[in-house]
């Protein structure tokens, strides 16, 4: 099962269980699900309610260190089996479509986690959270917190051969390839096309995973070919919390995983380990200027 439940915030605007339903769907499936920082369940919460399961962390990186480091613990503390540090936000896009449709978070309905790494009780709304978050993050910031923690530190929101190599050196166990569903840089490179060039540049040195766009298994099955150990997928999933709370999570990790098994039947593969390059042919543009 060559997909992971991505970080996804505010589950609960979904569904009432949110996070919590997620998290069964995921252990289910026999997958990993990786909790948003600004999810609506603490790490501990996650933990208690759905022993079962793996589950790893996703981290914003604050101004205070101590926050940063309260979160980590919590997860780690919780069973959490790796930090994935995301490094294209903030500061947050520009979002025009939710901006158009006048969306906001609901009153009252905060981050648990980062109220509690912050020492109050009181929720704390979406923008005062990335106003505290760390705009200067650095190589040496995301060098200091892989030395210091004792689970894998993933590096997530990697485009570039660049980067990429960076991240290696500086201590990443592992990259993610994104650019946060396309929602934060305007005609950004999408991440399937990042993606052999991030590989061939970390040349084993590290695991690479993708996301963005993942929503059938055959984008999950090209992913792999082009690399990838693994894809994350969440607007689909989450749009399967949405529909059918737990049950419609785990339909869509069942939907994917029987296309997956269909698709590496036809491609003549037993496992997802025999998928290569040879197996995915790049879109030629149609030209349609006259003969």
């Amino acid at each position: 099962m060559p997909v992971l439940v991505a970080p996804v915030a505010y589950q609960r605007l979904v569904d009432d269980e949110g996070e919590v339903a997620m998290a069964r769907a995921a252990a289910d499936a026999g997958t990993v699900m990786c909790l948003s920082t600004l999810a609506t369940f603490r790490p501990s919460e996650i933990a208690a309610q759905v022993p079962p399961g793996r589950r790893w962390f996703q981290l914003y990186c604050f101004k205070d260190a101590a926050v940063t480091q309260a979160l980590m613990e919590e997860a780690i503390d919780s069973g959490f089996e790796a930090i994935v540090v995301t490094v294209d936000a903030p500061p947050g896009g520009r979002r025009e479509r939710d901006r158009r449709a006048g969306f906001k978070i609901p009153e009252g309905l905060g981050v648990p986690a980062v109220q509690a790494a912050l020492g109050g009780d009181e929720s704390v709304t979406i923008e005062q959270t990335f106003s505290l978050m760390d705009l200067a993050l650095g190589w040496p910031d995301i060098e200091e917190l892989a030395s210091s923690c004792s689970v894998p530190v993933l590096v997530k929101g990697v485009l570039t051969a660049e980067d990429a190599r960076l991240a290696v050196e500086h201590g990443a166990a592992g990259i993610v390839v994104s650019n946060h569903g396309g929602r934060q840089l305007d005609c950004v490179l999408a991440s399937a096309d990042a993606l052999p060039e991030v590989v061939e540049a970390v040349d084993g040195r590290c695991e690479v995973y993708v996301d963005g766009g993942i929503s059938r298994g055959g984008d999950v099955l090209k992913a792999v070919a082009l690399g990838a150990r693994a894809a994350f997928a969440g607007r689909a999933i989450a749009a399967g919390l949405a529909v059918g709370g737990e049950a419609g999570a785990l339909a869509v990790l069942s939907i994917l995983h029987d296309e997956i098994q269909l698709g590496l039947a036809l491609l003549g593969c037993r496992s997802p380990d025999e998928l290569t390059r040879a197996h995915v042919e790049p879109v030629v543009p149609y030209d349609s200027s006259p003969a």
